[in-house]
């Protein structure tokens, strides 16, 4: 059986959509894997450069509402920002928060893109260490 998990953020445009790669890419096949936002902002284009310098193309990904996705329940929503969390509608399933930093908003005073982008890598490998425990996380859930 296979284990479905949304990804939720503002936006999806940055931290759900680093999550869904990183979900794709690292849970394997027991784990289906989508990401959603409360509104739709689009894809940030610093978000898949980082992504891609992992090694993760998260490029083919759009940005979502839940009204788009595929399916209407899933077994973990997991929140990634305070907004999602407080606004979350009704899951059936576990909903987890679990809040990260936003890049945008942490790179909005950077001096040059190489410093944003070192808000977004820090982001990025913060998801990582992160989804790579939600095997044995949501397994203590059961």
């Amino acid at each position: 059986m296979t284990t479905t998990i949304l990804f939720l953020c503002t936006g999806n445009s940055c931290r759900s959509q680093m999550a869904e790669g990183w979900g794709r890419h690292l849970l394997g096949e027991e784990f289906e894997v989508f990401s959603a936002g409360i509104a739709k902002h689009g894809m940030n284009p610093l978000a898949v450069k980082v992504m891609a310098e992992a090694g993760v193309e998260i490029g083919d990904q759009y940005s979502k509402t839940l009204e788009e996705l595929p399916r209407e329940s899933f077994d973990y929503v997991i929140t990634l920002c305070g907004h999602a969390n407080e606004t979350c509608p009704y899951f059936p399933g576990k909903v987890i928060h679990q809040g990260f930093d936003d890049p945008p908003k942490l790179a909005a005073d950077a001096a040059s893109e190489d410093e944003a982008l070192a808000h977004y890598r820090r982001v990025r490998d913060e998801i990582r260490d992160y989804v790579k425990t939600l095997p044995d996380e949501l397994a203590k859930l059961l």
